[in-house]
């Protein structure tokens, strides 16, 4: 990547509610973007990296983190650890532990942080001790024994894999489908990943999430080792993710940087990110890239979105804040007298396009999710080219 892409970026005197523009040339500012024409050019325009293919290496000896502890443990918050969720440190410590039973031991008060309980979603700090009670897998099924429920359960699982090996599986997780359990949901990826659990009761673990109405790419570890390494690249930013959108307007200008903190806003039967100052309490700082990639009649736009960052409803919070919602979002769609125009689906329309992400044996694993049923059907009636080059290929990885 060419230097301009680490050159400092400055805010546009006041430009509206946090989007900053690229800086470069004449010749690089975007010109009139047609169809069949050449995409905006405010990113650098030099070719995107191609990934490094994944080459497995056999003959590698996969290190397995400790055993559970079988009595109570008291562990020390690293410097990596520093500001993580507690559901996520246990995740990250003990990659065999299943959904359910961390959140049993955080509700039952067998996990205390500094001697006090704690919530699940509470972060720990640097130095902090964690008290850790015995901890167990789930008994692991053995082979033949899956009911009819189980076995379409399996299919289902299968037919969402777009990548696959024996470390790491990358889904194509439908919109609607919920990642973790929760409050009326019934049905979720986690619950489901209980049926592949191996002959020495290992169950695949989530590496990340994804919104329950966001379809696209859902990355799985099979293994405690691939939990570990990939857990690890998501916390150094070494991951690389990519969305597409459809957002009421145009953002202008049509390539730019968002930087706000997001903090948690709890309503009696709700939550959003609002966005807040740097210092109040749960505020978290967060940074998106967005590139327009082509347009409907000024009332539309496709936005390829870059987080660096991993915020909660980071994407949908930022573009709402730069007054371009994201279309069908029920949460943070704000713009007054707004008419969906005919024959799209009022759902969201936000996907999880891409990942690029280090294997966790050597090589990129690089995974694309194709268009949802319902954002398919908006871009063919808005004539939107699902195969346009895509400009975010070329914004900054920090």
């Amino acid at each position: 990547m060419s230097r301009r892409v680490k050159r400092p970026l400055r805010p546009a005197g006041d430009r509206p509610k946090g989007a900053r523009p690229y800086r470069g040339s004449a010749a690089e500012r975007p010109q009139s973007f047609r169809p069949g024409g050449k995409p905006p050019a405010r990113f650098p325009t030099s070719p995107p990296r191609a990934a490094k293919p994944f080459v497995p290496e056999p003959e590698k000896v996969a290190p397995e983190p400790p055993p559970l502890p079988t009595k109570v443990q008291t562990v020390i918050v690293t410097a990596d650890e520093n500001n993580m969720r507690v559901d996520r440190f246990l995740e990250a410590r003990f990659p065999g532990l299943s959904f359910s039973h961390i959140q049993r031991i955080v509700r039952k008060g067998e996990l205390r942080v500094n001697g006090k309980r704690a919530d699940s979603k509470d972060r720990i700090e640097e130095g902090q001790s964690i008290r850790i009670p015995p901890l167990k897998l789930d008994t692991p099924k053995g082979a033949g024994q899956l009911s009819e429920a189980a076995t379409k359960t399996l299919q289902a699982i299968k037919d969402m894999i777009i990548f696959e090996d024996a470390d790491v599986m990358v889904l194509n997780k439908p919109a609607g489908l919920a990642v973790q359990g929760g409050s009326g949901i019934t049905r979720n990826v986690d619950d489901m990943l209980e049926v592949m659990r191996d002959a020495k009761g290992q169950k695949p673990r989530l590496v990340h999430r994804l919104d329950r109405e966001t379809s696209g790419c859902l990355l799985i570890a099979k293994t405690r080792f691939a939990a570990t390494a990939l857990t690890g690249s998501f916390r150094h930013r070494s991951a690389r993710k990519i969305y597409w959108a459809l957002v009421a307007g145009v953002p202008k200008p049509k390539q730019g940087r968002i930087s706000t903190y997001l903090a948690k806003e709890e309503s009696e039967d709700d939550s959003i990110m609002r966005v807040a100052k740097h210092g109040d309490e749960g505020a978290s700082h967060a940074v998106t890239y967005y590139a327009v990639v082509e347009t409907s009649a000024q009332k539309l736009a496709w936005v390829s979105l870059k987080p660096v960052t991993g915020r909660t409803h980071q994407l949908r919070a930022h573009m709402a804040h730069i007054d371009h919602a994201i279309v069908g979002d029920p949460k943070y769609f704000n713009k007054e007298n707004w008419e969906l125009p005919g024959g799209l689906q009022n759902r969201l329309h936000l996907l999880a396009r891409r990942i690029v992400i280090p294997h966790p044996r050597g090589g990129v694993i690089d995974a694309t999710a194709p268009l949802p049923p319902h954002m398919l059907q908006s871009w063919n009636l808005l004539g939107l080219e699902a195969d346009r080059f895509d400009p975010i290929e070329n914004a900054p990885e920090e």
